[in-house]
């Protein structure tokens, strides 16, 4: 039988501890980085299919954008064919009309189905830069500066994005003689 006193000193696996202890508190801090990690993978990850998603959209909702600007043309000339006064007799020059009319009507129905929308600024509308832009401006008396005074050409936008802005003449104020000629 052993009678000697216990040592005092450490136990077998005590001087073990601390640095399992340093261990366990690394593994953590690893595991937390990598949680980390994991999160701002996954949160771009995420992102980057939103962004394809949108792009997606986009490409669908603005597909047609090459065909509208040359469907504009044709409109734009239909218009103006519209606005010339013809010389042929009466009942032909009114069914040439007519048949213009109908088809810039038709035009105009297939443009909304897809989203297009003509900007035409009306005389006296206040100028826009964002969907106008102006060709000259005019002195006018009866017009206050940054109005339209007419437009040039019919602007468009395709689901609300600008596809063309509408030309337009802008008034500004009226130089201060032109106002009152001298007398003679």
């Amino acid at each position: 039988v052993d009678t000697q006193p216990p040592v005092a000193g450490p136990r077998p696996g005590e001087a073990a501890v601390p640095a399992l202890q340093a261990e366990l508190e690394a593994a953590r801090a690893a595991a937390t980085e990598n949680l980390d990690k994991f999160l701002r993978a996954k949160a771009e990850t995420e992102n980057v299919r939103r962004r394809a998603e949108n792009d997606v959209a986009n490409a669908h909702k603005y597909a047609i954008e090459r065909f509208a600007l040359e469907m504009l043309a044709v409109r734009d000339s239909l218009e103006r064919a519209r606005g010339v006064e013809t010389q042929t007799p009466e009942p032909m020059g009114e069914k040439i009309l007519e048949g213009l009319d109908l088809t810039l009507t038709l035009m105009d129905s297939a443009f909304q189905k897809f989203g297009l929308t003509m900007i035409d600024p009306q005389k006296g509308e206040r100028f826009d830069p964002e969907r106008h832009q102006a060709m000259s401006t005019e002195e006018s008396h009866e017009l206050a500066p940054n109005q339209v005074l007419a437009t040039v050409q019919k602007g468009c936008l395709l689901n609300n994005r600008l596809l063309r802005p509408a030309l337009v003449i802008v008034a500004k104020t009226a130089a201060a003689g032109a106002a009152n000629p001298p007398a003679a």
